[in-house]
């Protein structure tokens, strides 16, 4: 059987079920919850109903940043996550999949919020 690809593997992801790592994430490093919402909202344009609504219903990645409003600096995120430059990835949602990835990598290695923001 063929090993799937990282496209495949990043679309049968669920928001629910990366959550839980973002959290241990970012506080095991200091930084809080209320934090990282504020990156996710930044990205997505969601809010913290929605979030919770996301983790309920355990929103499919695919479903998640199709109904987000991707922040217009978005495009600034750049960097290597997992092995692969943001920037460079061609499948649009394994890129934000991938950006999201990053600001999260951001907030728990420590960097200022205005420059994780992009502000």
């Amino acid at each position: 059987m063929a090993r799937p690809t990282h496209d495949e593997m990043i679309a049968k992801l669920t928001f629910t079920e990366c959550y839980p790592h973002y959290v241990a994430k970012v506080e095991k490093k200091g930084r809080s919850i209320e934090e990282l919402h504020q990156v996710i909202s930044w990205l997505t344009g969601f809010d913290e109903p929605q979030l919770q609504e996301f983790i309920k219903n355990e929103t499919s990645f695919n479903d998640f940043f199709n109904l987000a409003t991707l922040h217009p600096n978005a495009h600034l995120i750049k960097g290597v996550i997992c092995g692969y430059r943001v920037e460079e990835i061609e499948n649009p949602l394994s890129q934000r999949v991938r950006y999201l990835d990053k600001l999260v990598d951001e907030l728990a290695k420590g960097k200022k919020l205005e420059k994780i923001l992009r502000a």
